[in-house]
């Protein structure tokens, strides 16, 4: 009998289907004793088709609707924390009108009868961070168990990732070992490899209480009457546990820490909001010995087409997040070669598929080893609103994640409006744009008021063109990059070289850029050339929130910031961006802006994304920094603060400096920065004046401090951008916030509104449910979308796995495309002699 398997999803996730297979042998008269276990018939158990299909699709505007309006649709969003218990209530009761964090599946049911729609999020997943310092704290003399590399590791034994799915999320999320997501493009492409080391890191307690038994004892640790003990103490595990969000963290956490304890260790649970947490494991030292273990969640922006940069930014202290203190701690428990692997991958630099297939393998298993993460659940989140709401939403950023919510929010046929947010926290870290908060919550609000020069498409993870005009990308001929969208240039090259008068490296001491010509003694090539073009008339209609109109010098401002902070000689020096400078520089070979009028730059580097569009989106130029925009005359007066050791930009130099960790948004730095821009307008300063004043001139130096002195007498804050919306009213003790429309945002308001229902496509795996060991088999794949087939230019790959009993991975493979819509896959003799009789499993991902 032939079964089926059928799963709706977007292409542009992972699409994976599956089909048991019951395996049996062919009766032959000769009885082999030896082999008595698969000579037997297995009688087929799964007789019936099964479906699983996306009871939703997105909700947003289908066509542009006619308007004059620019900017945002509302006018006016008002941020503020909502517990996850009381979401449904105060949407039913119209206090809030949209909660636009995730909700986990175990709500979803809640959410359906309370008639209210909602967005999806796919990029939403959950791991423990640990304390890697010690083996004691310096602050405390004692003992640290994650410290050791084997504990670390060990503890996804004592984990059951399915229990954790089925009791906290209603068995609807993906257990979690890599930080690959699951339904990501990515992990298709290297399922063999993760499939391997979800085998290795299963659920074994058993074997965790071994090694964690031989470490501690190595550590020096003892146990006694069924305790850990150091130095006649309980070794107590202060595990912060988060109580917001979606709520999750709180059984996740109970369950892991009633783990630990049955294993013989004394568990602290601290629950905590994330603005409690966060001076703990973000900002504190971890020295100082006040945790040992985090309950973390993070959340994709975009459908990342290219996940290789999550092994720097998680476990490298050359990661964005390397302003943490506990992010330069992992430099010691990194090894040098993961390290080196890891900034290979954040930036494309190989030289073929081959190699970055390699490297990829190499870092996947390299950061299960290192473990200073494990990863626990790939979450589904669902951001319910009320039916009077309209959004558009990322499929794995949701809402509150994505580059689209400010442009598309708004009441359904009505212009205007005040509209009520809610979401778990507010204020998490301070507000700066260089290395302030990254919290998903403090992000939410700022992505409204940013722009950029490009927009995320939200069901591709592709880009379209925002703020730019055009871009050409030149790659060096042989480079296996495809272009989609047809608003760039794709050109190949024999060769690129880099020009003499190009800008590679800065002189921090001199604040000057050097040359190719006088940095280098021979002629520079490169992988990669992007030229992009921004509109003729940028410098009258875009303007920054104070009333300022950009300029060329927010650009180079830009650039210099990608140098200074982490450059010796700089008195803005913070130890904790050299890595990060360093890494950016292995692949940076230069940059020159060609006209300033309009626009144009060229960007050239080693390295390269895969799609075009992406290369693109790397090399803007444009002024907004890893947490925010920000133009030259904010830097000015930011950069005046940390040089003066008032304030510090990262929460590492702030820690290390024992200074404040600057906030745009209120605090103590509101003081400090008002005196610094008061001293900054006396003196007419421009900010790297040797290349700054070749982009200036006195007048609009003058205009920018008076429109900064302005903007903070009337909103008392210092945060500035070129978004719709910028920030009105902020109450940090209340954390509350109110973004209002800005007037002079540029575009239509409908610009965004042509993002329609995402293709969702109906996967169907055909074929035999029960096979003979030692025969071939096949099956088809049908990939259909409204019932036709889907194109085969349109699918990267339909990859195919074999499961045995003990679902261990015994064959991989590419299925064969047949036709547009159609794929099949051959299971050779070879390949079905390897099962054994039982439930086997045969699963297709396509991408």
């Amino acid at each position: 009998m032939n079964i089926r398997s059928k799963v709706w999803l977007a292409l542009s996730l992972v699409l994976i289907v599956s089909i048991p297979l019951a395996a049996c042998t062919t009766p032959t008269p000769e009885v082999v004793t030896e082999r008595e276990i698969v000579t037997q018939v297995v009688t087929e158990v799964v007789t019936q088709e099964v479906e699983v299909e996306v009871e939703r699709e997105v909700i947003v505007t289908p066509t542009p609707v006619p308007t004059t309006r620019t900017g945002a649709w509302l006018d006016e969003v008002v941020f503020s924390v909502v517990d996850a218990d009381a979401v449904v209530t105060q949407l039913e009761a119209a206090a809030i009108d949209i909660y636009a964090s995730a909700l986990s599946s175990a709500d979803k049911a809640a959410i359906e009868e309370a008639g209210l729609n909602y967005g999806l999020s796919n990029g939403l997943y959950y791991e423990l961070t640990f304390n890697p310092v010690g083996p004691t704290f310096e602050g405390t003399g004692k003992l640290n168990p994650f410290s050791s590399q084997a504990i670390r590791h060990a503890m996804n034994w004592l984990i059951d990732r399915d229990y954790i799915n089925q009791e906290v999320y209603a068995g609807g999320a993906l257990p979690k070992y890599t930080s690959m997501v699951t339904q990501f493009p990515t992990y298709t492409e290297f399922v063999d490899t993760v499939r391997a080391i979800e085998a290795e890191l299963a659920f074994n307690p058993e074997m965790a209480e071994e090694v964690i038994t031989a470490e501690m004892e190595a550590m020096g640790a003892t146990m006694e009457n069924g305790l850990w003990m150091y130095e006649g103490e309980p070794v107590t595990l202060i595990f912060l546990i988060r109580n917001d969000s979606d709520g999750t963290r709180v059984p996740i956490g109970d369950y892991i820490a009633n783990q630990l304890e049955s294993i013989g260790f004394t568990v602290d649970r601290q629950y905590k909001r994330s603005s409690e947490a966060s001076p703990l494991w973000v900002s504190g030292n971890p020295n100082d010995g006040l945790w040992h273990i985090y309950t973390g969640a993070w959340s994709a922006t975009i459908i990342d087409r290219d996940e290789g940069d999550n092994f720097q930014f998680f476990d490298s202290p050359n990661s964005a997040y390397g302003f943490s203190p506990l992010w330069q701690a992992f430099d010691a428990a990194i090894t040098p070669e993961y390290k080196q692997v890891a900034d290979d991958l954040a930036y494309n630099t190989f030289t073929s598929l081959d190699e970055r297939t390699e490297a990829m393998q190499q870092a996947l298993q390299m950061a299960a080893d290192l473990a200073i993460h494990v990863w626990l659940i790939d979450g589904k989140g669902y951001s319910p609103y009320n039916q009077n709401v309209e959004v558009g939403y990322d499929l794995a950023a949701g809402i509150d994640g994505a580059q689209i919510w400010p442009y598309t929010l708004r009441f359904a046929d009505q212009e205007g409006g005040r509209m009520a947010w809610g979401q778990p926290d507010l204020f998490v870290d301070p507000w700066n744009p260089l290395a302030g908060s990254n919290w998903a919550f403090d992000q939410a609000a700022i992505r409204a008021t940013q722009t950029g020069g490009v927009m995320y498409d939200p069901y591709t993870g592709l880009v379209w063109p925002l703020r730019l005009e055009s871009a050409t990308v030149t790659a060096r001929q042989g480079l296996p990059i495809g272009q989609t969208l047809d608003w760039l240039t794709l050109e190949f090259e024999p060769e690129i070289v880099v020009p003499d008068d190009a800008l590679v490296d800065w002189d921090a001491e001199n604040q000057v850029f050097l040359t190719a010509a006088e940095a280098f003694t021979e002629t520079q090539t490169a992988d990669l050339k992007v030229e992009v073009v921004y509109p003729s008339d940028m410098y009258d209609t875009v303007k920054w929130h104070d009333g300022s109109n950009i300029s060329a010098a927010d650009f180079m401002t830009y650039m210099i910031m990608q140098f200074d902070p982490g450059t010796e000689g700089s008195a803005i020096f913070d130890e904790s961006q050299v890595g990060s400078v360093e890494a950016f520089k292995s692949q940076f070979k230069g940059f020159k802006i060609t006209s300033t009028d309009p626009l144009t730059i060229e960007f050239y580097q080693l390295g390269f994304q895969l799609d075009a569009e992406l290369n693109v989106a790397a090399n803007t130029g444009f002024p907004q920094y890893n947490y925010g925009e920000m133009g030259w005359h904010q830097i000015a007066v930011a950069n005046r603060a940390d040089a003066a050791s008032e304030l510090a930009y990262s929460a590492d130099k702030a820690d290390a400096s024992e200074i404040e960790w600057m906030s745009f948004i209120g605090g103590p730095s509101m003081e400090i920065l008002k005196a610094q821009l008061d001293s900054a307008t006396a003196e007419g300063y421009i900010p790297y004046e040797p290349t700054l004043s070749q982009y200036l001139t006195p007048e609009e130096v003058a205009s920018r401090y008076e429109n900064l002195a302005n903007w903070y007498n009337e909103q008392g804050h210092f945060h500035l951008g070129t978004g719709p919306y910028y920030v009105d009213r902020v109450f940090l003790t209340e954390k509350t916030l109110t973004l209002h429309r800005f007037a002079d945002y540029p575009d239509l308001a409908n610009r965004w509104s042509t993002f329609g229902t995402p293709k969702l496509v109906e996967a169907e795996l055909d074929g035999p449910g029960q096979v003979t060991i030692g025969e071939e088999a096949t099956f088809d794949v049908f990939v259909t979308f409204e019932g036709e087939p889907y194109p085969q230019a349109e699918i990267k790959d339909v990859k195919y796995l074999v499961f045995d009993a003990n679902r261990e991975v015994v064959a991989t493979g590419s299925a064969e495309a047949v036709a547009d819509g159609q794929y099949q896959i051959v299971l050779s003799a070879d390949i079905t002699n390897q099962l054994e009789a039982g439930a086997n499993l045969l699963e297709v991902a396509a991408v």
